[in-house]
This record gives C-alpha cells, sequence and structure tokens, in this order.
C-alpha cells in the first residue's frame, strides 16, 4: 500500500475522483456500495479505483466498496454529519489544554511559548464546538432511537445509555468551566492575548447553551422511559387478556364485566340519535311556519313530485376549443452553451439569445436553476461581480 506523500497529490486524487467519492458517501448507510457501481461512475476505467485502493482512500470487501474509516471520520466531521457522541474526545481536550498550560508556564522561549498559546487556543475553540455537536448528536439519536426502534427491550436500553452519555457530557461540561475558573491563575494573567479572551468568552457562552439544552434532553428521556414503561404495562395486560380468551376462562377468571359494566368511558356509550322537536307554541304562532306547513301539506295530498328545471342549451362558443401557445426556456440547452463557451455564468446569461423576452428577475432565476441542476459541470469561484445591486458567484464550465 502506498500513502501520500504531498497534501498536493492528496487534494489532487480526491478532486479526480469527486463524482466516485461523493456518491459513495451518500450511500454510505442505505445500499452496499459495489464494485459495479463504481466502475459505472469512472467510465469503467478500472485504474481509477485501484489507484483509491492502493492509496486506501476507498477498501475492498469482496464485491463491496466502501471508504476508508479514516477519510470517513474527515468527512463526517467537516460536514458535521458524524452522528457518534464521543465524550472521551471532549475530555482529551480538557487534559491537553492543561498539559500545554504547564508547557508554557515551563518554557522561556517565546517562540516555543507562542506555540503552546496556540495549541491551548485551538482546543478551547474545539471544546466548545464539540460539545455543542455532541449534544446535537444526543438529541437526534434520542428521537431516532424513541420513534424508530420497535424493540423494547432494545429502546430502553438505548435511551438509558444515551442517557449516561448526557451525563458524561454534563460533568465534562463541569470540568471545563472548573478549568476556566479555578484553572491556573498565573496563564491567564501571563498570557495576555486578546484573542483568547475572545475564545473564553465564546466558550463560556457554547457553555451555557449546552447545559440549558441539556436539562431538556434530560426532560425528554425521562418523559421518553414513562411513555415505554406505560405502554409496556398496557401491552403485557393485553396479551393476559388475549391468553385468556383464547383458553375461554377471561369471564370466569376476570371481573371484565363488572369492570366494563363501571366504566362510564364515552367509547362504551351508544351514539345519541335525537330527533330535533319544534315547540308547539311557535308552529301555531309564527305564520312563515303556518304557511309552510299548508305547503307541504298540499303537496303530499296532491301526490305530485317536484321536476327539476331544465337547464339552457349550452352555447356553442363554450365548446370552441382554443390553443393557448407558451415559449418554454430550455435550460439544458442554455448550459450546453455554457459549457462550450469561455464566459463566466453571468456574462453568458446576459448575452444569450432568449426564445422569448427575458427580465432581470428571470435571469436571476434561471442562473440559479442552472447552478442547482447543473452543479457537477460548474466550477464555482470565490469571486465576486455585481449586477443592478445584486452580488453573483463567479461561476465558469469545468
Amino acid at each position: 500500500m502506498s500513502t501520500f506523500s504531498k497534501i498536493k497529490d492528496l487534494f489532487s486524487a480526491l478532486h479526480k475522483e469527486t463524482n466516485l467519492l461523493s456518491e459513495m458517501f451518500h450511500k454510505r448507510k442505505t445500499v452496499n456500495y459495489k464494485y459495479e457501481y463504481a466502475l459505472n461512475v469512472v467510465d469503467n476505467n478500472d485504474s481509477r479505483i485501484k489507484y483509491l485502493l492502493n492509496y486506501e482512500v476507498i477498501r475492498q470487501n469482496g464485491s463491496i466498496l466502501e471508504i476508508d474509516d479514516l477519510f470517513l471520520q474527515f468527512f463526517e466531521q467537516v460536514l458535521h454529519t458524524n452522528e457518534e457522541i464521543n465524550t472521551s474526545y471532549i475530555n482529551e481536550n480538557i487534559e491537553k489544554i492543561r498539559q500545554n498550560i504547564d508547557y508554557y508556564l515551563n518554557e522561556t522561549n517565546e517562540q516555543q511559548k507562542n506555540k503552546y498559546l496556540r495549541t491551548v487556543k485551538t482546543t478551547l475553540r474545539n471544546v466548545g464546538i464539540i460539545t455543542l455537536r455532541n449534544i446535537i448528536n444526543l438529541r437526534e439519536l434520542i428521537n431516532f432511537t424513541f420513534k424508530n426502534e420497535a424493540n423494547y427491550k432494545n429502546k430502553k436500553a438505548k435511551l438509558i445509555h444515551l442517557n449516561n452519555k448526557r451525563k458524561d457530557i454534563v460533568k465534562l461540561i463541569e470540568l471545563t468551566e472548573k478549568l476556566l475558573v479555578d484553572g491556573d491563575i498565573t496563564f491567564f494573567k501571563t498570557a495576555t492575548d486578546e484573542e483568547l479572551g475572545k475564545i473564553i468568552v465564546q466558550l463560556k457562552i457554547h457553555l451555557q447553551k449546552s447545559t440549558h439544552n441539556l436539562i431538556e434532553i434530560e426532560k425528554q428521556i425521562i418523559d421518553f422511559l414513562n411513555q415505554i414503561q406505560y405502554q409496556n404495562i398496557v401491552i403485557e395486560k393485553l396479551r393476559q387478556i388475549k391468553y385468556l380468551k383464547e383458553q375461554f376462562t377471561l369471564e370466569t377468571s376476570t371481573d371484565i364485566k363488572a369492570v366494563l359494566h363501571a366504566n362510564n368511558a364515552v367509547i362504551f356509550k351508544p351514539d345519541p340519535n335525537d330527533s330535533l322537536k319544534l315547540s308547539l307554541e311557535h308552529l301555531q304562532s309564527d305564520e312563515d311556519v303556518f304557511a309552510s306547513i299548508i305547503k307541504i301539506a298540499k303537496r303530499i295530498q296532491s301526490g305530485k313530485k317536484l321536476s327539476l328545471p331544465v337547464a339552457d342549451k349550452i352555447s356553442s362558443e363554450y365548446l370552441e376549443t382554443q390553443i393557448e401557445e407558451e415559449v418554454q426556456i430550455n435550460l439544458e440547452e442554455i448550459k450546453n452553451g455554457f459549457v462550450a463557451s469561455s464566459y463566466n455564468l453571468l456574462d453568458f446569461l446576459c448575452g444569450y439569445r432568449y426564445p422569448k423576452e427575458v427580465s432581470f428577475e428571470d435571469m436571476v432565476t434561471i442562473y440559479c436553476q442552472l447552478i442547482s441542476q447543473y452543479e457537477n459541470v460548474f466550477e464555482i469561484t470565490d469571486k465576486f461581480q455585481e449586477k443592478e445591486d445584486m452580488e453573483f458567484a463567479a461561476v465558469y464550465p469545468k
């Protein structure tokens, strides 16, 4: 197996196989990614897959391909898609801060002291971000477990395990706050760095938010566990009733008849079917009601049925076929023309000959639609250009 000796080679390999790695990453939890799928993505060029295998960017297990754990963890952490709750990582960062504070105080060389100070600042910044990320993952896992885990025992065990994770995070937050408040006072007084002060303030804000969220998570876990316990009691009772019914001993071995008879729940009551009776005094005194009664009486005595009025003949004008033509803009055709040109996307759209009159707002809509549908063939740069008080990213064909 080979290893990348230059970061330029690593970036080049990842950029060249962007489509393959992107597809494998998106499907990492849904399907087993087979070798033949990868061949279709790389235009049946087997050497491109072997290159990634040789440098351990991906791994092969039989006919199945998967991204190597090192790269997978990197992608998930950068994209914030890692659902793992890693409390040990926070603990390691706290210990790392303590060690580098000691190194800083013991060091006499200013260059080395700045190096240790930089490490402390970076680690403090990471602690706050990682703590919040772990809490977000914890909340999502709790909701997912409660809603999707079908097995009662596993659901309860997983929620208890997640609650222990919550307790671990609470302890780590307390350790971090203690480090900031009761830590080495000499360090925080001697390391007079403006950026360090801002990082500490931001970290305290993150820790405060984390504490409030953990309180809500604790309430949620308790509520879920109570619901599971109640559901389990109801299910066990239903199973006992079902068993007794199948044995034809339900009525003799239980007081179910008395319980049902004494239950006044609405579900056991018959549907009300009360007829509406008009007041006799109202019928005798109201002239409109009396006139209605006379009409009904005549209708019943005559035996005649009311005939529905016949509608007039439909005018022939309404039956004539009318055709309305609408000119559509072909995004595929615009994309092909842009890829074949050397312009940036905004200039190309401004000079493009549309099949119908297009306003500036319509052109902005086309600009956004092209980027969202064909981002794989576009190169979106960090440069911007302005037109009519709006900023547009400079986009070029790959």
